[in-house]
């Protein structure tokens, strides 16, 4: 029982960090993972660079994404294209299309 006692607070100590920090991260990739995949044509989105456009098509190969800007065309990995931006940007568009 001795030994239990001294091995509990680095047990807690595991226990903390997991529910505080690796369980999160898993959670917010699978969020990220979803968001790609759920990705289409017309989507506004912007990349983790700062690069604001829209998806014109997708490069199931590499995949990766084509974006649409003011300067041109530009081929993106999906990895690269923010979620959280990407979802501010489009929150303003879907509460006007619920007003409407």
């Amino acid at each position: 029982m001795d030994q239990l006692t001294q091995f509990a607070p680095i047990i807690l100590m595991f226990v903390v960090v997991y529910f505080f920090m690796i369980r999160p991260q898993m959670k917010r990739a699978k969020q990220e993972k979803n968001f790609a995949a759920e990705l289409k044509k017309g989507d506004r989105i912007v990349t983790k660079s700062g690069m604001h456009g829209k998806i014109v098509d997708f490069s199931e190969k590499n995949n990766s994404v084509v974006i649409e800007t003011g300067a041109g065309k530009i081929t993106f990995d999906r990895s690269s294209l923010s979620m959280e931006m990407s979802r501010k940007l489009n929150e303003p568009a879907k509460l006007e299309k619920e007003k409407k």
